[in-house]
């Protein structure tokens, strides 16, 4: 009876989600979008980024169809139907926020020039945003509710605790576990390609459009006459919108399935160590994250509708923001509660400590998801310190571009570098304390409970980029400047809320990677092993050590790719002005088109390589090394990326804060054009590719690498090369 309830609450939570989705949507394209010349500009905009989206779609399914067929090979047939599905959950997340966000960010700038109210604006802005953020549960939760019916119900797979299901090749899997990290895959397949693919596209045309107009020829930011100008929009859409969109729902999907396939691993350990887990009590884990997270769905609902249906809005666009995600996260919470009582209530104390390690009975799982929910809200607060010009930080910053460039990147690394400790000791402190009350099971619960209100944070993280491109067609189509000081504003504060969502990515993705850690030892240990992981063991060692370094390659592969793309980029430009100089007497019109296609075309040649490496390296290494070299690959990458990601958004959220800060008049005497406003512009360009790129997609690269070694380590645990050496020689 539980698991009909939840499964009616998960589908009325993502029915709910994706409806409200439809009506934002119709509200924002029912807007009128301004003049002639407006419509033309967004229309540019828009068919850039469905070119994009298209082609880079083509070459995704393409992989996706590769891994389920080796997935269907190798693990289960079930696995590479759910991988399919997850992929077209995240696809059609991403594509329908690009869509939303292409026809949203036109219609803020016209709301702005005729209502002059920064607090109507906000709301078409947020509108646009909550389509994305809607999608990204709604279809998480959609999935997530197919995946129970088709398999978990339809094919009985919820009650086979065993592995009895045995493929061609003789290997035996839990069937229901490795259908939902099939699901998980397939979504974290589709972020990869987003967030990397777009995250070059978004940035090889910024650092093109920056480096030769703003620098070189001293024309304002999206000013008509740069060439690169519409590429630099387009990316806002591809990379921080579609791409944020799917790395979001990878994250939420990821922390939820940890949880669940963590359950069944502590059951079968239980059954093994007499603790006295039954099998109701692993249904009710099962349940848990279910409810919660679609408790936190209709939260959000809440919340969203608490921001767009306000009457009064204030003038601080970020005190309104903050507010509906407060609503949902408290909302969340309580509703959390309800959720945990109800299916704990009963249960025996002595047996949910000894086969769970739960030490507050029937509240301990609720208590680990609300330590979730409060460590994603302080990260986030932390990252609005670090990154709003509200705050020393960013204003120390912005001072030091006084004194040169040089003295910016100095000042913005070490503001990076300096920002990374307090997060990681809130991370540490919510992990030891989800231990002691729920054990490993909370832990995964933490994870949860920090994305279980994701419709509210990807709403308010899409809110940016929709002004950032409001911005740019007010600057393009000759809008009055007060139009734009408005649209500042929002980008402005949206380059805050960007960060605090990065924030909320990489700190769950740590959690849930340590969840799916340890589901990933149960995997290859047999149940009733103590689970151990010595790090002095010469194998873990050498692994946590490459583990450790793959980020920084991946970091380094990625800002070499938007170099290598911002460099033609910069070629092209400096082309189109020095052969056409009425350009920049307006008299002519730039080659908008090239620099489109120049931008497109190194992102998805320059993606494959990175967006592999996830998804190749633990296999390669757990065939060659095998299941304990790949556990310490997993930690080392995990810790090295937590630091590089909470470094990269922070320090690249900074520099852009601290450049808007200047042309806002908050240095006295150093305004826009001066010395060091253009000190100011070119930290901005060093951390882009670090804030839009790097940061972003280190979360997905860890969640990925603790996905496939889970798929992949009952394979390699039994084939794999140093063991077949060991008992060739004896």
């Amino acid at each position: 009876m539980g698991m009909q309830i939840a499964i009616i609450l998960v589908v009325f939570a993502a029915g709910l989600a994706l409806a409200f989705a439809a009506f934002n949507f119709t509200m924002v394209k029912k807007m009128p979008e301004g003049t002639d010349e407006m419509s033309e500009i967004a229309s540019a905009i828009r068919v850039g980024a469905n070119a994009f989206i298209d082609y880079e779609y083509k070459i995704l399914y393409t992989v996706v169809a590769l891994v389920a067929v080796l997935l269907a090979i190798v693990t289960t047939w079930h696995a590479a139907v759910a991988l399919i599905l997850g992929s077209i959950m995240s696809g059609c997340a991403g594509f329908i926020g690009m869509k939303i966000a292409t026809y949203a960010n036109v219609r803020v700038s016209n709301r702005a020039r005729e209502t002059r109210d920064i607090g109507e604006t906000v709301k078409v802005a947020f509108r646009g945003g909550s389509v994305m953020g809607l999608c990204v549960g709604g279809f998480a939760l959609l999935g997530l509710f197919l995946v129970y019916i088709i398999f978990g119900i339809g094919l009985g797979q919820l009650g086979e605790t065993t592995a009895s299901y045995t493929n061609l090749l003789g290997l035996s899997f839990v069937p229901f576990t490795m259908t939902l990290s099939g699901y998980a895959l397939g979504c974290s397949i589709v972020a990869m390609f987003n967030r990397v693919g777009g995250g070059i596209y978004t940035k090889a045309a910024d650092m093109g459009a920056d480096l030769v107009g703003k620098t070189e020829v001293h024309i304002p930011e999206d000013d008509p006459r740069n060439p690169a100008t519409i590429a630099d929009n387009v990316g806002d859409n591809v990379g921080d919108v579609a791409g944020l969109g799917s790395d979001l729902l990878e994250s939420f999907v990821g922390a939820i399935t940890s949880g669940i396939i963590l359950a069944y691993h502590m059951f079968l350990q239980s059954q093994a160590m007499a603790t006295g887990m039954t099998l109701a009590m692993l249904e009710k884990c099962v349940l848990f994250p279910l409810i919660f997270v679609s408790a936190g769905m209709l939260a959000c609902c809440v919340g969203i509708a608490f921001l767009l249906f306000k009457k009064k809005m204030s003038s601080d666009p970020h005190k309104d923001l903050n507010g509906a995600t407060y609503v949902a996260a408290a909302l969340t919470i309580l509703l959390g509660l309800a959720a945990s009582l109800v299916l704990f209530q009963g249960e025996d104390a002595a047996v949910l400590k000894a086969s769970l390690g739960f030490s507050a009975g029937a509240f301990s799982p609720w208590i680990a998801a609300a330590i979730g929910v409060l460590s994603g809200v302080v990260i986030g607060m932390m990252a609005e310190f670090y990154t709003s010009a509200d705050f020393n930080p960013t204003k120390r910053l912005a001072s030091a571009s006084v004194e040169g460039p040089a003295l910016t990147i100095t000042q913005g690394l070490a503001l990076g570098m300096k920002s990374c400790m307090a997060p990681c000791v809130v991370l540490g402190a919510g992990i030891i304390a989800s231990y002691q009350l729920s054990g490993m099971y909370g832990v995964s619960m933490a994870a949860m409970g920090m994305l279980s209100f994701v419709a509210a944070t990807v709403s308010v993280d899409t809110y940016g980029p929709i002004s950032d491109n409001a911005g740019g067609i007010a600057e393009m189509s000759h809008l009055d400047p007060e139009v734009r000081q408005i649209t500042d504003t929002l980008d402005s504060v949206g380059n805050t809320t960007a960060a605090i969502g990065k924030g909320f990515a990489i700190g769950s993705g740590a959690l849930a990677a340590l969840a799916l850690m340890i589901s990933y030892l149960y995997s290859f240990n047999e149940p009733g092993t103590e689970l151990v992981l010595n790090i002095m063991t010469p194998m873990i060692l050498a692994g946590a050590i490459v583990g450790a370094a793959l980020p920084f390659l991946f970091s380094g592969m990625l800002i070499e790719a938007v170099a290598k793309a911002a460099r033609k980029m910069v070629d092209e430009v400096r082309r189109q002005f020095r052969e056409h100089p009425a350009i920049l007497d307006g008299a002519e019109k730039p080659d908008y088109k090239t620099c489109i296609s120049i931008s497109s075309k190194g992102a998805i040649g320059e993606m494959k390589v990175p967006s592999l490496l996830a998804i190749v390296v633990p296999v390669v290494c757990g065939f060659v090394f095998g299941p304990e070299f790949v556990g310490g690959v997993i930690i080392g990458s995990t810790l090295s990326a937590i630091m590089i990601a909470i470094f990269s958004g922070n320090a690249g959220g900074a520099w852009d804060n601290g450049k808007k800060y200047i042309e806002a008049g908050g240095v006295p005497g150093h305004l826009k054009g001066s010395e060091a406003h253009e000190a100011a512009v070119v930290g901005d360009t060093v951390g882009d590719p670090l804030k839009d790129t790097v940061g972003p997609c280190l979360d997905i690269f860890i969640k990925i690498m603790s996905t496939v070694s889970l798929v992949a380590v009952p394979v390699f645990a039994k084939v794999n090369l140093v063991s077949w050496l060991a008992g060739l020689f004896g």
